[in-house]
């Protein structure tokens, strides 16, 4: 059961790569998160009439707004689906800042 030179050195760089590897993941991922909770979310409050707070509005929590105007709204939310709402009458929307 003598291992050769060889199968030896092999097995020792293999188990650096992983931990290497493994531990750059690990670096990564923290960074990662620590970036996530200084990002800025904004709470959007979509509603298809003049009234805020009956059953047809749509509320999102996003990251990021992509487009700002009166008649079209589009948004990223935590999930990075993309969300548009357009309209040629105007949008009736709130903005808030979490």
């Amino acid at each position: 059961m003598n291992k050769s030179l060889v199968q030896k050195f092999c097995e020792k760089n293999f188990i650096e790569y992983t931990f290497t590897m493994d531990f750059k993941n690990t670096l990564k991922k923290i960074f990662k998160w620590i970036i996530h909770q200084f990002r800025k979310r904004y709470k959007v409050t979509v509603s298809f009439n003049t009234l805020y707070g009956d059953s047809d509005d749509k509320v999102h929590i996003t990251k990021k707004l992509l487009v700002q105007k009166e008649n079209h709204l589009k948004l990223r939310d935590e999930n990075n689906m993309e969300i548009e709402y357009r309209s040629s009458g105007g949008l009736n929307y709130i903005i808030e800042e979490l």
